[in-house]
Parts: C-alpha cells; sequence; structure tokens
C-alpha cells in the first residue's frame, strides 16, 4: 500500500504545476497590448503585469522575498537578511544598494526602512522573465539598466523590457539562480550546493534537477502558495512526520519525505536509518560537485593591503580564484567537499547585528539545536563556513563594516577600515566603543542540493568505522555500532557468546548422555 501511495503522490507531483520542466502557458504574453510597450522601467512592466494580475503584488508582499523580516515561532526571535550577521559580507546595513540588487524589487535603497510599499516596485521580470536576457545590475537596488553601461571594462547593454515582458511563464532554475546561486557575491561563494551548474546539471550532479533525471525546477520543491515558499534555513523541517505529499494536502513538497515517504528503501535495515539520519546526509555525500568551487574561509582581518604604489592587491591562486582581495581579505576554497554532520531538528539560533556576543573562542554565527535524544533531530550535513570578522572587543558586538559606495567613508573606494566601522554603525544606529578587533567564526549552511545518484550515496563502512577519518567521527553522545567501542557491551557480549556456545556444548553432551541412557533401558 506504502509503494501505491508513494507512486500515486509522484503522479499527483507531475501533474501539478510546480514545476516549469512540465507546465506551458495557457496564454501568449507576446499577444497581449498591455506588453507591447515601450517600457521605460522595470516598475512599468511590473504595472502593465498588475493589471490581469491584480493580487500578485500584495502577496509577494507578504513574502520573506519582499520583507527581508520573519520571527521564529519556535524561539519568537525576529531575523532576516537586514538583521542577522553572516560570515561573508557581515550585513547589509550601509551597503544597500550592492545588496538589495538581490532584492524581489526596485528601489530599496535603506534596509533601516521596511521594503517599498508601491506595488509597481515588486520586480515580476526577475522569476518570471523566459527570456535569458533580462537580469538586475548589482549596484542599483534591484533595477536592471536601462541605458548602456561600462562594468568590468566592458560596455554592458540594458535588457529588451519588452522581450522579457512577452517571455513570461514559470520560473526556471536560472530565475532562482540568478539570486540564490550567487549568494554572498559570486557563483557558489555562499551556499555550496547552489550554484550555476545546476542551471543545465548532469545526473551525476542532480538527479532531480538533471534532464536526464526528474527535470525538477526550484518550484517543483520549494512550492509557492499565493507567491510565499515553502522551505527556509530559518525555519527548517528537520524532520517530515507527514511523509508523502497528496492533491488534498498542504503542497508543501520542501522535504524528501513528501515525495519518497520515511519507508524509501527496499532494504528494511536502511529504513531504520530515516527516523536518526536526514536522507541528504547519505544522497549528498559531497558538494560544490559541479565544477565551481565553494569559497569555505574569508579572512576579513587582512583586508586592505596596497603594493608599493599605493595600489590595492589582489592575488589570484593556480586555479583562478582570488585567493586574496584588498577589499575582502584571504579566501580558501573547495571543490567536491565532505560536508560537516551536526544534529539537527530544525531550530536555528542566528546571531543578529547588535547582539552581545562570547568572544572567549570561536563564534558560532547560527547555533543548530538538537541531539541524539530530541525525537525531532537528525543527523544533517552541513557546509561549514569559517572566517574572520570585525567585532568591538569592549562592547562585545559585531561590527557592521561600510564597504560599498562613492563616499569617503566605504572600505571598498578608500580602505579605511575606521572610517567604514564608524560609517557603519552610525548608519545603523547602534554604539561602538572605537576599537577594532577580528573574531573567529563558523556558519552553518544546511546541504540539501546537488543529489546524487543512489549508487553513489554514502556507503555504511563511512559511517560506521572506527577510523579517525570516518564521516561521523566528530559527532559525539550516542553509541554508534563500527565507530564506538564500549568495555561494558564488549563483556556483556563476550558472555552472550560464551554463555551460548556454553550451551550448545551442554545441549550436545545431554543428547548424548541421554541417548545412550535411552538404548541402554
Amino acid at each position: 500500500m506504502r509503494k501505491i501511495l508513494h507512486a500515486l503522490g509522484m503522479v499527483a507531483l507531475l501533474c501539478l504545476p510546480g514545476g516549469a520542466a512540465w507546465a506551458s502557458s495557457t496564454a501568449d504574453h507576446s499577444k497581449f497590448e498591455s506588453l507591447k510597450g515601450p517600457f521605460a522601467s522595470g516598475p512599468e512592466v511590473t504595472k502593465a503585469c498588475l493589471a490581469c494580475h491584480t493580487e500578485a503584488s500584495h502577496q509577494v508582499m507578504k513574502s520573506v522575498h519582499w520583507t527581508w523580516d520573519i520571527t521564529n515561532p519556535q524561539t519568537g526571535k525576529r531575523l532576516g537578511k537586514a538583521r542577522t550577521a553572516n560570515s561573508f559580507c557581515g550585513s547589509p546595513v550601509s551597503n544597500e544598494p550592492r545588496c538589495t540588487s538581490c532584492h524581489a524589487g526596485y528601489g530599496w535603497t535603506d534596509v533601516r526602512q521596511p521594503a517599498p510599499t508601491d506595488p509597481n516596485a515588486v520586480d515580476c521580470l526577475v522569476c518570471h522573465d523566459r527570456s535569458g536576457q533580462y537580469s538586475k545590475v548589482a549596484t542599483d537596488a534591484g533595477h536592471p539598466l536601462y541605458e548602456p553601461r561600462m562594468i568590468g571594462g566592458k560596455l554592458k547593454q540594458p535588457p529588451d523590457l519588452i522581450k522579457a515582458a512577452q517571455s513570461v511563464g514559470d520560473p526556471g532554475r536560472d530565475n532562482c539562480g540568478a539570486c540564490h546561486f550567487n549568494g554572498g557575491g559570486g557563483d557558489a561563494v555562499k551556499h555550496g550546493d547552489l550554484d550555476s551548474s545546476l542551471k543545465k546539471p548532469s545526473r551525476e550532479l542532480d538527479v532531480h534537477m538533471s534532464a536526464d533525471g526528474a527535470n525538477m525546477t526550484c518550484a517543483t520543491c520549494h512550492t509557492f502558495n499565493d507567491h510565499i515558499p515553502s522551505g527556509s534555513r530559518y525555519m527548517t523541517q528537520a524532520k517530515d512526520p507527514h511523509g508523502l505529499d497528496l492533491p488534498k494536502d498542504d503542497h508543501n513538497r520542501a522535504t524528501c519525505e513528501s515525495c519518497h515517504g520515511d519507508t524509501p528503501h527496499q532494504q528494511a535495515k536502511l529504513n531504520d536509518h530515516t527516523d536518526k539520519v536526514a536522507c541528504q546526509t547519505c544522497h549528498i555525500p559531497e558538494f560544490a560537485r559541479g565544477g565551481i568551487a565553494t569559497k569555505t574561509w574569508w579572512d576579513w582581518s587582512t583586508a586592505g593591503r596596497k603594493d608599493a604604489d599605493g595600489k590595492p592587491i589582489f592575488i589570484k591562486d593556480e586555479h583562478g580564484h582570488l585567493s586574496y582581495s584588498a577589499e575582502k581579505g584571504d579566501f580558501r576554497y573547495g571543490e567536491n567537499v565532505r560536508p560537516t554532520y551536526r544534529w539537527y531538528n530544525g531550530i536555528i539560533d542566528p546571531i543578529n547585528m547588535g547582539e552581545n556576543i562570547d568572544d572567549s573562542g570561536i563564534l558560532v554565527l547560527n547555533t543548530l539545536h538538537g541531539g541524539p535524544d530530541d525525537p525531532k533531530a537528525r543527523i544533517w550535513p552541513f557546509k561549514e563556513m569559517r572566517g574572520k570578522q570585525p567585532y568591538d572587543p569592549e562592547l562585545k558586538t559585531l561590527l557592521i563594516n561600510h564597504v560599498f559606495g562613492q563616499d569617503d567613508s566605504a572600505f571598498w573606494t578608500h580602505f579605511d577600515i575606521q572610517k567604514a566601522i564608524k560609517f557603519g554603525m552610525e548608519y545603523a544606529g547602534m554604539p561602538w566603543s572605537g576599537k577594532i578587533d577580528f573574531i573567529e567564526t563558523r556558519m552553518y549552511w544546511p546541504i540539501t542540493h546537488m543529489v546524487a545518484p543512489k549508487e553513489q550515496a554514502v556507503k555504511c563502512g563511512e559511517c560506521h568505522t572506527g577510523s579517525a577519518d570516518g564521516r561521523l567521527a566528530d559527532l559525539p553522545g550516542f553509541y554508534m555500532p563500527g565507530r564506538d567501542g564500549s568495555k561494558l557491551l564488549d563483556i556483556l557480549g563476550f558472555l552472550a557468546l560464551g554463555g551460548a556456545i556454553a550451551g550448545v556444548i551442554v545441549h550436545g553432551l545431554l543428547r548424548i548422555v541421554l541417548k545412550g541412557k535411552s538404548r541402554h533401558e
């Protein structure tokens, strides 16, 4: 019965409009008079869209894509991109035109204030353009180019807004990836399991997204109800007790169990693991497998170096990656990276800017909750991002670094860390003692993409081993066969074995004796 339900669930999934890989539009937008332009700006396109899709902007404006603001109902803590510290550029505060280039709208120039309220400020095209030539410019608070501009020494042309408007359809992987593949300032920098290789991945890279596999889009799993997406690193569903998602359900398919159930294996012993081991732990043996390196170390303490001529220094390693940038400091990268494994129940406690921190050791920017005795927790894979970030050694708070802009305080323009920090903290309205030091940090990013073919799943002996290189060697707090030893268990085991052998011997002797006695009688 369970296998039948699984099959029905997959059929229902393929029939639902979650992924553009299977669905096609019932409207030819190139025939709409309102989309024939001309359009002078992105908001003008949105205004035309809203003539038919009257509620779309109101729905988008209720989503975390728009607000960058979310309160965890389990902890009551208010979180979001505009508040929470990260181990990359630190905070978007004071750096808005650059950081809000990945906002789902136009013109959010001050994250101290709520996102724009004008319905025309929603960017329909960033998610729905299927022409492949629309993109936001990296420095204009979410707007695309409207005139040709020299960028990186090359003349870049603006997108054709009419062509983009007439091409609209369900979002593809490239739409979502325009922001999510480039988090942290570049391709593959932040997540490790999200990069541009997933636009057209091989089956070996991702069985779900590959055209030779299921050819799923992001929205196949991250389903949207009224433009509200499912799935969040702030509130992850670490274990899905509901299991298979059927048409009558909530259509939240951002868990493996929603399609595969909690007993997906033919071998019962493998199914015994699903209550304590996340599917991703076995089925994503490494991340950054698509030929694009992910950043694993970012040390801000070394930023700002210049050569003898007073020019900022930039150094590339043998692979062509920036290993040192005067703008950002020292970097390290990794490909085919084995994840870090931690117990995780879906509750995460990120540090917000302005919070007091403990500087007595390495600072964890987002503490993971859960343990072996927590029924809601499982062993999950993570990218562990490491680095050093500026903090106030007197007030014990992380510092906001004003990096972007043409003003005389922006670090990327003048490389004066004192001015940059002073501007950033004053802009944020936060106290600062005037002192700067650097603290080593860790940040954990759940790994849930780049699912390998089942033949490449983690083998039993990679975890169940006493080797110091075992995948779970540094995950304490529970007994695991093959990895852990217990003198008491060893003694009990030997006693049980000895007892069994003795029992067999005694039983055999009794049979011989009784058989002889029976013949004698």
